[in-house]
């Protein structure tokens, strides 16, 4: 039904303009004794359904009738090019296939074509009105093409294309055709050959559940919009119009009046034109005239009398061969076009009447003046008004205390990101509403935001001002400006002039590692391998926070709720409002007790004194989250289980580990990998930070076990006893599915 309703929005133009062709109907279209149509589209000369009817070879036009039940088609010269529309302005518009490029889920090739058109002497493809299109989410498309022999030039090919990706769904955009989902560009000017050729990137892997093809054609712009709903099976023999030039012969119009008998424009009130696009020449009537140019009486003179968009007479029209002229009713009189036409009775003169208009103009002069004035002077007032307001916003948001920082550091870290204005951030999150909230954080709201050109942003907008919430905003800047890696959210801008500062990141739109784990619904995607490359990206990220760095930096609030996840489930480490640059010169800093209860480091609350072991024992809560599913503070559950951290602990300590691991997770080819990670999970568990392992030996680990793991746990008899040394005999009582979908069974 969609598909049906596209190709209708696409050949109503079409339809219509050829009904404004026919309506042309007190003027002879063909030949006499010709017929003029095909089904409902008008043939008119020079093209003829017959040799004797059309004015050479390149303008027959085969009408071919399948069955009664069906319409008449006609085509171009015996050829296989469909013409929907004939028109005298020297164009015509041709039904093309679509290419497509199709994939099965599991990556291999379907279906596809390469479909081409061939054009005739005398013919060429429009290079204004058409434009090449590919639409898809893993697709790159080329057109080739051919520019035939016009005035004795050899031919020439020519390639030229674009990309159209795109990760979910919701990235496509009404009307938008930039390279998300859909992507245009020109084509080359005079060509009579176009071949179109579609390629996959990646077979369609990564987007199969939505999106399986790839389309690819040269079409009219202006009847083709793209649209997410019409985002589907374009190839089941839709065809769609190209817009072709067409002229008399190859050449111009000085080289065809030297031989009279072959000339075309045959009318004598018509008029030869070299057009700027296409072959050949035209033929037009003249002004004050329409028709067929190319028939002997084919212009006949338009009566503009009869229209009054046609004339701008003001009394009475009279009209002549080719044009009209204007009078005036009797007992008045005008300028020789017939306007004005005042009476011809001289008025007498009043000096009182004079006085009273001269008063009347003096006053409305003087009344609009002080309008003008006034309003100049309100505009004026509110325009320092405005940049008072924002020159305050911008101390009040840390605007001198950033200046401050930055002279400290590199002076570049500005010019890497965008300064938005604050009308800019408010457009795109139509005024910070509530429906374009993403997230609430300890100091701020995200927000989703859409700019003019539809990129798609997070926009972090701080909670009321105060003075250490700015500390914290301007400590975000600043940490974020400097750090680079593909595992923490990027930095694109921020802005000052608002009446709280506001960040500008990168969107990542499959939500938080939180919301990943612990909603029902998207927790059974994520699979143990998903989880462990989640581990391993985010052990990464601190590994190059606390060693890699230029400055050593402590995120000091790493949560599950502070990764964001994207489409492909990439981790990206987010909120550095607490995050603190460590010194070179000192390995511990003592600060205010801040982060988040169930994460929080207890050697660091006892001591405030914050280190990088601080982040380790967070990172070891998130890692028993991915491996238990559990909240790191669940207070609707018996007292013993309230703490994760602790819960977790005492499994391992009564040989129960697998009675808490969530089971979607666990089967005979992960339980290895399970038993690796909770080991090391219980290291970074330490109260004591001297016995946590660092972040850099955290993720080593962590990558060797996503690579093939270092150890291979129980492969004989003395690793299986080393395991049930350290978690319980009561392993073997455990019973895991092959496909890690099942439920496990544990005795009681």
């Amino acid at each position: 039904m969609a598909i049906n309703m596209f190709m209708f929005l696409v050949l109503l133009p079409i339809i219509f303009f050829s009904k404004s062709v026919v309506s042309i109907s007190n003027f002879s279209l063909a030949k006499p004794n010709c017929k003029d149509h095909c089904g409902k589209i008008p043939i008119p000369y020079p093209f003829g359904l017959t040799e004797e009817c059309s004015l050479n070879k390149y303008f027959l036009v085969t009408c071919n009738k399948i069955s009664r039940y069906h319409r008449p088609k006609a085509y171009l010269m015996n050829s296989r090019t469909q013409i929907s529309n004939i028109s005298l302005n020297g164009q015509i518009r041709v039904l093309q296939e679509i290419a497509h490029d199709c994939y099965a889920p599991n990556g291999t090739f379907v279906s596809g074509n390469n479909p081409g058109i061939t054009l005739p002497d005398h013919y060429t493809v429009n290079n204004t009105a058409n434009k090449f299109t590919v639409i898809g989410c893993d697709t790159y498309g080329h057109v080739h093409t051919r520019r035939g022999h016009v005035h004795g030039s050899r031919g020439h090919n020519y390639m030229t294309g674009c990309a159209a990706t795109c990760d979910t769904k919701d990235d496509l955009v009404e009307g938008s055709c930039t390279g998300i989902g859909c992507c245009q560009t020109l084509i080359p000017k005079g060509i009579s050959f176009v071949e179109v050729k579609l390629r996959s990137f990646d077979n369609y892997a990564f987007v199969n559940d939505f999106s399986n093809c790839g389309y690819g054609f040269v079409v009219e712009e202006s009847v083709f919009s793209f649209s997410p709903q019409k985002f589907a099976n374009l190839r089941d023999g839709k065809k769609l119009p190209l817009v072709v030039d067409w002229g008399i012969k190859n050449e111009s119009c000085l080289e065809a009046r030297k031989s009279m008998s072959s000339y075309a424009c045959k009318s004598s009130n018509s008029e030869c034109s070299d057009p700027s696009s296409g072959p050949g020449y035209r033929c037009f009537c003249k002004k004050g005239f329409e028709g067929n140019p190319y028939l002997p009486q084919g212009c006949q003179d338009i009566d503009e009398c009869k229209d009054p968009d046609l004339n701008d007479c003001e009394y009475h029209c009279e009209n002549e061969e080719g044009s009209y002229k204007c009078s005036c009713p009797k007992g008045y009189h005008g300028d020789k076009d017939g306007h004005g036409c005042p009476r011809d009775e001289p008025r007498e003169h009043d000096p009182e009447l004079e006085l009273k208009l001269k008063l009347v103009a003096g006053f409305a002069l003087g009344i609009i003046a002080l309008i003008f004035v006034a309003s100049w002077t309100y505009f004026e007032l509110r325009r320092r008004k405005l940049i008072k307001m924002k020159q305050t916003f911008f101390l009040q948001n840390g605007g001198l205390l950033l200046q401050e920082k930055l002279k400290k550091r590199d002076r570049s870290l500005l010019e890497m990101v965008k300064i938005f204005t604050s009308s800019e951030l408010k457009r795109a999150t139509n005024n910070f509403h509530e429906s374009m909230i993403i997230g609430k954080g300890g100091y701020g709201t995200v927000y989703k935001g859409v700019l003019q050109d539809n990129k798609i942003l997070a926009i972090k907008k701080s909670k009321e001002i105060d003075p250490s919430q700015i500390e914290q905003f301007i400590n975000e800047f600043i940490i974020l400006s400097q750090v680079r890696h593909r595992n923490i959210v990027r930095l694109l801008g921020c802005c000052l002039e608002a009446q709280v500062p506001l960040l500008v990141y990168e969107f990542i739109g499959n939500g938080t590692l939180y919301e990943n784990i612990h909603t029902k619904d998207k927790s059974r995607f994520l699979s143990w391998e998903k989880r462990l490359k989640i581990a391993a990206e985010t052990a990464g990220v601190l590994s190059y926070l606390h060693s890699a760095a230029s400055t050593p930096i402590i995120h000091r609030d790493i949560k599950s709720a502070n990764i964001l996840l994207d489409a492909l489930f990439t981790a990206k480490v987010s909120d550095f409002g607490t995050s603190r640059l460590v010194p070179m010169d000192r390995a511990q800093l003592s600060t205010m007790v801040q982060g988040t209860l169930g994460y929080l480091d207890p050697e660091y609350m006892q001591t405030s004194q914050l280190t990088e072991k601080s982040d380790v024992y967070s990172f070891g809560v998130v890692l028993v989250e991915l491996l238990t599913g559990r909240k790191a503070l669940s207070y609707d559950k018996p007292e013993e289980e309230i703490n994760l951290t602790n819960f977790f602990l005492y499994t391992l300590r009564k040989d129960r580990l697998f009675e808490i691991i969530e089971g979607n997770i666990v089967c005979d080819e992960t339980r290895e990998q399970i038993i690796e990670v909770s080991k090391l999970a219980k290291k970074c568990l330490n109260v004591r930070g001297e016995d946590r392992p660092t972040m850099k030996e955290v993720a080593i680990e962590l990558d060797a076990l996503r690579l093939g793991g270092r150890n291979s746990w129980a492969k004989d008899e003395d690793d299986r006893e080393e395991i049930e040394s350290r978690f319980g005999e009561g392993l073997d009582s455990v019973s895991f599915s092959d496909d890690c979908s099942d439920s496990i069974t544990v005795p009681g």
